[in-house]
């Protein structure tokens, strides 16, 4: 494990060329790597750690999900089982359901959590706020997580193109006195670009954080707002869609990921910089109170607790769907699917 700077902040890191694959297989040849749930992160991570020649078996339920891994190739009675059969086999349980089912669960997950055994998450929420979850591991097994940095579908497509996701990892608990090595080697096998080192309560609160700030809940609301205002005052949808969002996302935000946004101030007009320069402070300042709020409710454990207490509403998806519809038929997406459209790849 390498030791590297991040703007004078010194930080643990691992590569796959300190820990390359050949070693992960080694530490994990004698596991059964058992992934519960193939929802969003469990398809990713249990095709990645196969095609890397680990011995990986998957649990889920009947349905739509269960259907989808016998298309995947996962054989029933062979690689993929009930939840609790998986659970048995398993000698690493990978805990990928969403974190309601982690609750409803947990009772069958647990009683197989026998002595020696891991339990893998890829993230912190269940443990962090275990007085609400009720997940509290027995004691005598290791609690490891690897926690991808995007969706389990960037974490396979990555993999696909050679390249790899970047991911936290955690040890919580080390009763066999391997845990980190594990946590290492199935990071690796599930495809990570470079691990960098985390807490089970840093990662669930800077992962909350996030969804509900710059990565989804924040940006919505600032392309909405700014949407908006150019509508209000007169400017066409394809106008103020391409201002708002287009720009950013098909052109800048390229740019910014490869090179840092000093270079795209250094690289644009003028009048942009000025202006950029300009309005980033008054915006900075405006947002941060509302950023504080944010994360001051979910490092209390609110926004866990409205989680769980919604998630787990008899008609949460009917809800959800209406939500995701109204999205979805706002003027502002639906100028999206316009525009789309008229991209050249598209034409």
């Amino acid at each position: 494990m390498a030791k590297l700077n991040f703007g004078g902040v010194e930080e643990t890191v691992v590569t796959r060329q300190e820990f390359p694959l050949s070693k992960a297989l080694e530490v994990l040849k004698d596991e059964t790597l058992a992934v519960i749930g193939y929802g969003v992160q469990g398809p990713g991570q249990s095709l990645n750690l196969r095609d890397n020649g680990f011995n990986v078996i998957v649990g889920q339920r009947q349905g739509k999900t269960y259907d989808k891994a016998v298309a995947d190739g996962w054989v029933p009675g062979e690689t993929l089982f009930s939840i609790e059969e998986a659970c048995e086999r398993g000698t690493i349980i990978m805990c990928l359901l969403s974190d309601a089912a982690v609750i409803s669960q947990w009772p069958t997950i647990k009683k197989h959590l026998t002595a020696g055994k891991a339990l893998y998450f890829s993230h912190g929420f269940a443990i962090t706020w275990s007085d609400r979850t009720g997940v509290v591991p027995p004691a005598d097994i290791d609690v490891i997580m690897v926690a991808p940095k995007g969706s389990g579908a960037t974490v396979r497509s990555l993999y696909l193109e050679g390249r790899g996701i970047n991911s936290s990892f955690a040890v919580y608990q080390d009763y066999t006195g391997r845990a980190l090595e594990r946590t290492l080697a199935l990071g690796i096998g599930i495809g990570s670009g470079y691990l960098f080192e985390t807490t089970f309560q840093r990662e669930a609160t800077s992962d909350l954080t996030g969804e509900r700030g710059s990565l989804m809940g924040a940006i919505q609301g600032l392309f909405l707002a700014q949407y908006e205002v150019l509508r209000e005052n007169g400017h066409t949808p394809s106008e103020a869609f391409n201002e708002t969002v287009e720009e950013l996302t098909q052109s800048l935000m390229p740019l910014v990921a490869k090179n840092g946004m000093d270079w795209m101030y250094a690289n644009c007009s003028t009048t942009a910089q000025r202006g950029a320069l300009d309005w980033m402070t008054p915006f900075h300042d405006a947002i941060k109170p509302v950023m504080q709020q944010l994360y001051d409710s979910v490092k209390s454990g609110k926004e866990a607790q409205i989680s769980i207490d919604r998630n787990s509403q008899p008609d949460y998806r009917e809800k959800l769907e209406e939500e995701l519809k109204n999205l979805r038929e706002s003027e502002l997406w639906q100028a999206a699917i316009t525009v789309r459209k008229l991209r050249p790849e598209n034409a």
